[in-house]
Parts: structure tokens; sequence; C-alpha cells
């Protein structure tokens, strides 16, 4: 369920699709549009619903559904039909390379973007490692079933898949699963926090690109919606995301094949922690890269104002900041490229295919 907020003016009328599912679409609207409700007093915003194909396709597994643009696209439609003026997703949902056309104008400050285990109420107080032999663990991401496959070899995963309410409730009404695993922010957006019983450290699960941090996606020519939207930039936020995703564009990654990441940004340097599994997470490469991002904003007017990197427009993010920073995402991914993590990718991407 993607959600619809529209701005009105006195002299105009804006529109804003968020991107989302359900009641956390909801949340997380709300979020955004109280951020531009309290940087411009006078604009009212609509809030409409809208359903993605994505959305719809509940019985299948995400990686084996197909391109994230099943999230997106008719968000996207809405947007070039001049129907709605910008669209929040949840930045992991979107692709490294949009449409022609479309921008991320704005990249929100972060949540925590760590992966969290949500246990059965019997299993409550436990830790991953004090289940017992043979538990079922539910995770529709490669991502998080490769890493902790080869950290608790005693453990079973299977998909599951759903909204967060769908998810909950299959683990806690049945005895399928002793957890789940979900991310921290979408949790935390909901008010769910006191059913974390166990944060993963990156040590325990590198995290998915861009989790936890929300994106608003706008046309790229729409100057007015976006310098209005750019305003919710987070700096921080930016260089990172855009260091993961410029990692993510340069080995090909997706869904369908397990990526990590973690980011740091400490005093104007920014450190990469990128790694690449097959899908039972015995064979993996992961490596760590660093470079300062402490450029001074210009204040120039010029031709290349606009410049997107791995999709995202930040004005007001220094430029020289935001090509250090996918610099560095396309050189730790050669990196690994460079020791064999296309192979690693490869036979990852078949093995799903094929199951």
């Amino acid at each position: 369920i993607k959600t619809l907020a529209t701005v009105w003016t006195a002299c105009s009328l804006f529109r804003a699709l968020l991107s989302a599912s359900l009641q956390l679409a909801r949340i997380q609207t709300d979020s955004i549009v109280e951020m531009l409700r309290e940087l411009y007093p006078d604009l009212r915003f609509e809030i409409v619903a809208m359903s993605t194909t994505g959305d719809k396709i509940l019985d299948t597994a995400l990686s084996k559904i197909g391109e994230k643009s099943l999230f997106t696209k008719e968000l996207e439609n809405a947007l070039e039909r001049n129907e709605v003026d910008l669209v929040v997703h949840s930045l992991k949902d979107l692709p490294t390379s949009l449409p022609p056309g479309f921008t991320i104008g704005a990249v929100c400050k972060r949540e925590n973007p760590l992966d969290a285990v949500v246990f059965h109420p019997k299993n409550c107080g436990k830790t991953l490692s004090l289940l017992p032999e043979k538990s079922v663990i539910g995770t529709s991401s490669l991502r998080r079933a490769a890493q902790l496959k080869k950290k608790f070899p005693q453990l079973e995963f299977r998909d599951i898949r759903g909204n967060l309410n769908t998810r909950l409730k299959k683990l806690d009404e049945k005895e399928d699963f002793s957890a789940i695993i979900l991310a921290a922010a979408g949790l935390k957006r909901m008010g769910w926090e006191n059913r974390i019983g166990q944060l993963l450290s990156p040590e325990d699960c590198l995290y998915a690109v861009g989790q936890g941090a929300l994106a608003v996606e706008v046309r790229a020519k729409d100057q007015e919606i976006l310098n209005m939207v750019s305003a919710l930039h987070d700096v921080d936020t930016v260089l990172c995301c855009i260091a993961e995703r410029a990692f993510m564009k340069r080995l090909e990654g997706g869904c369908s094949v397990p990526v990590a990441v973690n980011t740091m940004l400490k005093d104007g340097q920014l450190y990469l922690t990128g790694a690449v599994y097959s899908l039972d997470g015995s064979d993996s490469l992961k490596e760590t890269m660093q470079t300062s991002v402490n450029y001074p904003q210009r204040n120039e007017d010029g031709p290349n104002d606009d410049v997107q990197h791995v999709g995202i427009t930040a004005k007001n993010v220094p430029g020289q900041a935001q090509e250090a920073a996918e610099n560095l995402g396309v050189e730790l991914a050669s990196l690994l490229l460079s020791k064999g993590a296309k192979h690693i990718l490869s036979v990852a991407r078949q093995l799903n295919d094929a199951r």
C-alpha cells in the first residue's frame, strides 16, 4: 500500500505519494508530512492510499519476485502523469538506477539500520544462540539468511512474507517459527520496540543498502518540488547511502543476491564495510574502506547543481563529498570483484532462480 499526500497553497497544488505498506505506510507518510508542515506551515496535505504489484504478492519470497520496480512502477506512473508530486519510499526498496525523469529529492535522517530478532512468546528472554537446535527462524531476506546460517548453523531458516502485522501474527499465533528477523527501524516506527528481543550487531549481520532511511522521489525537472523537499536531506545519511548504493550498483546486486553493508561517518571520514555471500553463507567476501568527505559547501549556481549520485539529488550537500562517497562505494565493490565476488553472486543468483 502506498500513500498519497496532496499539498495545497493559495496559488499552488502539490500532490505527494508516499510508499510502504498498510499501517507502516501511514506512519511513514505522517512523519514526512509533519516535517514538511513544520518547514512550510502554509501548505495543506491530503493523504490517499495506493497499492502496488509488489504489495499484493504475499505468498512469494522477495528474492523470487524479481525487480524492485514491482514496488515503485505504479507510483512513478502517477508521478509521470502529474497525478502526484512526490513519493516517499523506504530507501532500501528503491533500485540504484531510477527511470529517466525521476530523482530522489530527499533522504531523511536514518533510523537504526540494524536487523532485529522478534521471538515467539515461548522464547521470550532468549537470544538466537540460546534457541534449541533445529529452531526455525523466519526471514524472506537472502542477505539475512546467508549471514545467520553461517553464524548459527544449528538453526533453520525459512521464508516468511507479508507486512509487519502479518508476519508478527504468523509468529505469535502459530508454532511454525521460533523467531523472525525484521528491520529494527520498522518496528520502532510502529511503536513495537518492546518486541525486539535481540539487536543484531554488524558483527552478527550486516544490513541492507539504505535500510532505515526514508527517501522522497520526485520529478527530476520539477524545481519547485525539488527545492521544497531538499530541506529534508540529512547530510550524514545522504553520504552513507550514496556510498552504499554505489557499492550495490557496481556489484549489480539486488534483493535476489546476498549483498550487505555497514557505514559509519566519524570526524569527516566515511567508513564503508561491504560483503557478498553465497546463499548458505559458506562462501563470502568482506572488506572495509574509508575516504574523507570533509568538504565545504560551495554556493555556486551552475549546470551541475542537480547532478545525481546513484539516483540522489542533494543540492544542499557538498558535491565533492557526494563524489567521494560514490567513489568509495565503487572502489570497494571493485575490490570485491577483483577477489571473486562476481562468481559468488552469479552462483547465488542461479541457485535462487532454481529454488
